[in-house]
């Protein structure tokens, strides 16, 4: 069956970031995957997490700083990042900010962010 989907959730987030869920648990449902865009601020950035999902992450604009138990990662415009379960990481938005797209499996959960 298709499924159209008028518009994605927006998701609201402290300290300026904008969530726009286009997939997953709030917009459609979906509890199998979520797909969604983000714009952070610059210098945004959010606590320490330990996910219990795999998160795909697509950098359109800007930089993503992922830090894990490796070091720091600077993920720029064009380029990815895959982040698997039970790593635990943070993300921030460099100097000039940053637009990306999150698709998590399954789907992001306030719960299974696993949020410090």
């Amino acid at each position: 069956m298709v499924r159209k989907i008028e518009a994605p959730a927006r998701i609201p987030v402290p300290g300026g970031k904008l969530i726009d869920e286009h997939v997953g648990r709030v917009s459609s449902g979906d509890e199998e995957i979520s797909i969604a865009h983000m714009s952070a601020p610059p210098g945004w950035e959010e606590p320490a997490q330990t996910p219990s999902f795999t998160e795909y992450t697509v950098v359109l604009r800007g930089t993503v700083i992922v830090e894990h138990a490796e070091g720091t990662t600077e993920v720029t415009a064009g380029q990815s990042l895959v982040t698997h379960p039970g790593e635990k990481v943070r993300y921030s938005a460099g100097p000039e900010g940053a637009d990306y797209v999150a698709v998590c499996l399954p789907a992001f959960s306030p719960e299974s962010a696993g949020r410090d």
